[in-house]
């Protein structure tokens, strides 16, 4: 069992949490999206401005308005003014964003030999959970494989197996639920992990146990990888052949990929349409068209 013993976990405020995973220079991607507009809004900003009381006015108003609140869960290189992974300065988080059975996935985590105790865990709607463990030591690719596997482990959702992905920020309404749901924040531990405290056993037998031997496990790989694209569609695939609603799993893939499309929604779309059409299934279509994406780099207030 890897709960931490010593250590009684307490709630956190958005400003809280805000200083817990990140150092006051530091640079804080944060990111507000109506969903019913589909209009986005991201900024970057100190992580001290961020967890201030003028920025958090900011969003409780942001709030209000009916937009979701994301943070980017880690720090951005100074003078950046996009979350690409080109513009991550390094990593200091990975997690899990725990969908599908979530309490379920919540306890066997709690109760795994093969993760450390998470540090952050957070109730995002009834059930449903984003787990969050600090670390050091790790690269981008090290942290990608670590999440995708956290995720395959743990039933976690897939396409949140990136380093630039934003969770949901503590003390903040969920907008996807009919009812308002706040989302809230306990810290369960102080600890700072390695890659070598993850031992998660992968799907082939001769795959090393630790992630730590990564780089040596890197080079038995192939030359030719998927492109993201052909990732999307993999995982639409996998989502819908297990029996997830198609309008979420294109939900997912636009949240996914809201930086780097043009309009998100309809790429989503057409990637589970394609994936619906390889399972032979039919896919019904929704009679609202998809908003454009309608994100900037702006500053709050603005």
């Amino acid at each position: 069992m890897t709960t931490d013993r010593t250590f009684t976990p307490r709630a956190l405020t958005a400003s809280e949490y805000v200083r817990e995973l990140f150092q006051p220079p530091d640079n804080a991607a944060i990111l507000v999206r109506n969903r019913s507009t589909g209009h986005t809004v991201q900024t970057i900003s100190k992580a001290e401005t961020v967890a201030g009381p003028g920025f958090q006015t900011w969003l409780t108003n942001q709030s209000a308005s009916g937009y979701d609140v994301f943070m980017g869960m880690n720090p951005i290189k100074d003078g950046a003014y996009t979350r690409t992974k080109g513009n991550i300065k390094e990593i200091r988080h990975v997690y899990l964003d725990l969908d599908r059975k979530g309490d379920e996935a919540l306890e066997a985590i709690r109760h795994s030999t093969e993760v450390p105790a998470p540090n952050y865990v957070l109730d995002t709607s009834p059930g449903k959970h984003q787990v969050v463990w600090k670390v050091t030591g790790f690269n981008q690719d090290e942290a990608e494989s670590l999440l995708h596997n956290l995720a395959s482990k743990f039933g976690g959702d897939l396409a949140a197996t990136d380093s630039t992905r934003v969770l949901r920020l503590p003390g903040f309404a969920n907008r996807k639920l009919p009812e308002e749901f706040i989302v809230q924040a306990r810290k369960e531990s102080d600890a700072v992990y390695t890659l070598r405290d993850f031992v998660i056993d992968e799907d082939s037998p001769e795959a090393p146990r630790h992630f730590g031997d990564y780089r040596q496990r890197e080079r038995t790989m192939p030359s030719h990888h998927k492109s993201q694209s052909e990732h999307d569609w993999a995982y639409a695939k996998r989502a819908l052949a297990r029996g997830d609603d198609p309008e979420v799993v294109i939900q997912r893939i636009a949240d996914f990929r809201a930086e780097d499309k043009p309009s998100p929604e309809y790429y989503a779309r057409h990637t589970v349409e394609k994936a619906m059409s390889a399972l032979k299934r039919p896919l019904s279509y929704s009679t609202t068209s998809a908003p454009s994406n309608g994100e900037q780099n702006q500053e709050p207030g603005h």
